[in-house]
C-alpha cells in the first residue's frame, strides 16, 4: 500500500473515509444506517476485554534442563523490555571490582562471550584459541576470571550448562536440608529429575517424601535462563481487521476503521487532467481507481467471511472453546457463494478482535470427530475438554491418555488414544509421568 502512495501523485490518504457497514450475525439491521451521501462513519476502535487462555500448570523440568509449562516457554517467557542489557550490567558489576588488569579484560572476554540467556557456549579450551597468541593467556587464567563472573548478578551467568546453571544458584542460597538435597539432586540426579522418577531418586539419596518435595520446589523456584530478564524480545503488534461485539444481545461485526485504508483522489490532479486530455498521468488515475475500489471489495470480503464466522461460531463467542463447532473453508464458500480458495486467502492472516480475545479467522475452522448421537464435535472444542480434565486431575494420579478417552467416550465423544495424544502434544502438556508430583 505505501507503495503505491508514494509511486502514484494522484492516490492519498484521507482522513476520513467510508469504511464498509456493520453487519450482525442475525441478519438484523441494528448498526446505523449510512448517511444521504452514502458515506458511513468510521468504525470505533474500542478497547478490547482480552482474557488470558492459557491454565496456569505445576512447572516441571525437563531432560534439555529448561523449566515448561503449557505454552512451552517457561515461567520466564513473559519478560518486560529490559532498559539495561545484560552486558552493560555485568560490565557495571566489573567497574566496581579491584582487579588487576589483566584479569580485568579476561572477564570482559567471557561477558562479550555470553549467549542471551547468560550462558558460556564455548569451552575455555576454545576461547583461548580464538585469542591473540602474544597474550599467551593460559586456560587456568580464564578459568579465574570465570569464577569472578559467575560471582556476579544474576546469580548462575557464566555457567556451560543448565546444571551448572542451578548449582550456582543452590550454591548461593543458605545452606539447610531443601538445598542440600537439591544440590544432590541436580549434581547427581538430574535426569532421573527429569522424568519424574521420584522413587528411584528416593531410594537412591535414602530421603523421604517430605524431603524430596521440599528439595524439589526448590529446585523448580530457580531460573535456568538468568540473562534472560535483560533481553529485548522484538514486540509484535496485531491490529484487527474486524472488531465482534454484543449489541441489544445480538453478535456484530464491524470492519476496524484502524485497519482500512483510508484513499482518495487527489482532487488537485485530478483537476488537471480534467484539462488535459492524454496526459501521461491517465494511467495513474486508471489505477488509483483501481485500487480504491479494489480495496474496498476486499474489506467488504473480509466483513461477509467474518459475519458468516460469527453466525456459526455464536455459542463459543458466548461459551469459549468447549462450545466451537466444527467448520469448514466449504461451507463458508457454498454460504457465500465463493471459491474455497478465497476463503482461505481471507482468513490468512486477518484478525478479529472479539470479548475472549484476538483471533486469526482461520482459528475458527477446524476438523472434528463423530459423536455417539451422529454429530460432531470440533478438534478445537475436544483440545479445550483435554485441557479442562488436566488442569482438574490429582496431581498423584495424573490422567493417561487412555483414560482421557474413557471419560470422552463416556460423554458421547469417540476419540481414539492416539488422537488425545496428538491433542496433547499440540497443547504442549506433558504425558503422564511427567505430570505425576511427589
Amino acid at each position: 500500500m505505501e507503495k503505491y502512495l508514494l509511486d502514484n501523485p494522484l492516490l492519498e490518504r484521507e482522513e476520513e473515509y467510508s469504511a464498509p457497514a456493520a453487519a450482525h450475525g442475525d441478519g438484523s439491521d441494528d448498526a446505523s444506517p449510512p448517511d444521504a451521501g452514502g458515506v458511513d462513519s468510521p468504525g470505533e476502535h474500542t478497547p478490547i476485554d482480552d482474557e488470558s487462555w492459557l491454565d496456569d500448570q505445576t512447572a516441571s523440568f525437563g531432560t534439555s534442563g529448561s523449566f515448561d509449562d503449557d505454552d512451552g516457554d517457561g515461567d520466564y517467557q513473559d519478560i518486560q523490555a529490559a532498559t539495561v542489557s545484560l552486558r552493560e550490567h555485568l560490565l557495571w558489576q566489573l567497574g566496581l571490582m579491584t582487579l588487576p588488569d589483566r584479569d580485568r579484560v579476561l572477564v570482559r572476554c567471557l561477558v562479550e562471550a555470553l549467549d542471551d540467556d547468560g550462558y558460556l557456549t564455548q569451552s575455555l579450551d576454545e576461547l583461548v584459541e580464538v585469542m591473540p597468541n602474544e597474550l599467551e593467556i593460559a586456560p587456568e587464567e580464564l578459568q579465574i576470571a570465570l569464577n569472578h563472573l559467575q560471582h556476579f548478578d544474576p546469580t548462575g551467568v557464566g555457567a556451560r550448562s543448565a546444571q551448572e546453571c542451578l548449582l550456582l544458584q543452590l550454591a548461593a542460597r543458605p545452606d539447610d536440608d531443601a538445598c542440600t538435597l537439591a544440590q544432590e539432586i541436580v549434581g547427581e540426579h538430574l535426569e532421573l529429575l527429569a522424568s519424574h522418577d521420584f522413587p528411584k531418586i528416593k531410594k537412591l539419596t535414602g530421603c523421604e517424601d517430605d524431603a524430596l518435595r521440599a528439595a524439589h520446589l526448590l529446585i523448580c523456584s530457580l531460573n535456568p535462563r538468568p540473562g534472560a530478564a535483560y533481553a529485548c524480545p522484538e514486540t509484535r503488534y496485531i491490529t484487527p481487521d474486524v472488531v465482534v461485539r454484543k449489541i441489544r444481545g445480538q453478535w456484530s461485526v464491524n470492519v476496524n476503521a484502524d485497519a482500512f485504508p483510508r484513499l482518495r483522489i487527489n482532487s488537485l490532479y485530478a483537476q488537471i487532467l480534467s484539462r488535459q486530455r492524454g496526459s501521461g498521468l491517465a494511467g495513474q488515475l486508471q489505477e488509483a481507481r483501481w485500487l480504491i475500489k479494489n480495496v474496498q471489495q476486499r474489506f467488504d470480503t473480509i466483513l461477509r467471511v467474518a459475519q458468516a464466522i460469527v453466525e456459526r461460531q455464536r455459542q463459543f463467542l458466548d461459551h469459549g472453546e468447549v462450545a466451537m463447532r466444527p467448520l469448514v473453508l466449504r461451507e463458508i464458500a457454498e454460504a457465500l457463494g465463493l471459491h474455497e480458495s478465497t476463503i482461505s486467502r481471507v482468513t490468512t492472516h486477518k484478525y478479529m478482535a472479539t470479548p475472549r480475545g484476538i483471533f486469526e479467522l482461520k482459528y475458527f475452522f477446524g476438523s472434528h470427530v463423530s459423536t455417539e448421537a451422529g454429530g460432531a464435535c470440533s478438534a478445537t472444542a475436544i483440545r479445550a475438554l483435554i485441557k479442562q480434565m488436566i488442569s482438574a486431575e490429582e496431581p498423584k494420579k495424573p490422567l493417561s491418555d487412555s483414560q482421557i478417552s474413557e471419560v470422552l467416550g463416556q460423554q458421547g465423544i469417540v476419540v481414539a488414544r492416539r488422537t488425545i495424544a496428538k491433542y496433547r502434544e499440540a497443547l504442549s502438556i506433558p504425558p503422564v509421568n511427567l505430570r505425576k508430583s511427589i
